[in-house]
């Protein structure tokens, strides 16, 4: 069965897929979007990450990205069921240790209820204000991962020797309240599809159309195949735009708009690519509307998944 989530409203703002009303909105509207997302059966919420934007990058990523951590925790508090996605912490920003003691908090304060999506990060000021290396990027993410899986583990005295980091016989707690937090791998480069395959419990593709999409699974899965390993790993994808019914007002050639029964056969073909959850996004000119548009495809569209 295919489940879904979707992105926050509010807490990021770029104008790829911010809708105009987000602009005036709060954290009144981030909770009660949350507060529907558990009514209407929704997997997860999501929330992005960036530290500080440039200013030749501010029009169209805008400067308002609310912290992940401080948010999912907020919205933890008003819900009880629906997990709490990052999607992505940019993790090489940051020494692995601290991640994981805001992380751990945050998986135990919710229950256990925390997927730790991760991603490389793309933005080069970002990382030279912090004093990290862009150019090595990657590299660090791949060993944060194998630090993270660590300083995440139920040890309370975790330890991680690697080349960048090391680290032992220094506790932590709260530990999480799961005993292996998911780590899933933003990205739809070749390099993120490999480190997804080999050292995640889950991908995230950045939005990769239907026809480039089918081929990445494959992907993925063979290199998954490859290096040995046997556990299943959770297979996600960007949804297109969604409205469902007719709209009275212009949507966008690319949003999926229909009857329930349309919308959800149209969905139904990424199950049938391998994909385990997809991430939906809704038009909509209101939070009214947008709650509206989640409680419609909850009841009407989810079913027919």
């Amino acid at each position: 069965m295919v489940v879904y989530g979707m992105q926050l409203p509010v807490q990021s703002q770029s104008v790829i897929y911010a809708e105009p009303w987000e602009a005036g909105a709060g954290p009144a509207d981030i909770l009660a979007v949350a507060r529907a997302a558990e009514e209407h059966g929704f997997d997860y919420l999501a929330c992005c990450e960036h530290v500080a934007i440039p200013r030749r990058l501010a029009e169209a990523m805008s400067t308002v990205w609310y912290d992940p951590v401080a948010t999912l925790s907020y919205v933890a508090a008003a819900t009880e069921r629906v997990r709490l996605l990052s999607h992505v912490a940019v993790v090489a920003l940051r020494h692995p240790l601290a991640t994981a003691k805001a992380y751990a908090t945050l998986d135990h304060l919710s229950g256990g209820r925390l997927v730790l999506g991760v991603g490389a990060g793309h933005v080069q000021e970002e990382f030279e204000a912090l004093g990290v290396d862009f150019a090595r990027r990657g590299a660090v993410l791949d060993e944060t991962m194998d630090a993270l899986r660590a300083a995440l583990g139920p040890e309370e005295y975790p330890e991680h020797l690697g080349e960048r980091f090391a680290f032992k016989d220094l506790g932590q707690r709260p530990r999480p309240a799961q005993e292996r937090v998911p780590l899933w791998v933003g990205g739809s480069s070749p390099a993120a599809v490999r480190r997804a395959a080999l050292k995640g419990d889950g991908w995230l593709p950045q939005g990769d159309p239907r026809d480039r999409l089918a081929e990445q699974i494959r992907t993925l899965l063979r290199l998954r195949t490859e290096a040995g390993i046997a556990e299943p790993i959770t297979v996600g994808a960007i949804a297109e735009p969604l409205y469902v019914g007719t709209p009275a007002w212009p949507v966008g050639r690319r949003t999926l708009t229909g009857a329930p029964e349309e919308i959800a056969v149209s969905l139904r073909a990424y199950g049938e690519m391998g994909v385990h959850q997809i991430q939906v996004r809704f038009r909509s000119r209101s939070r009214t509307e947008l709650i509206d548009q989640m409680a419609a495809f909850g009841t009407e569209v989810a079913p027919l998944l």
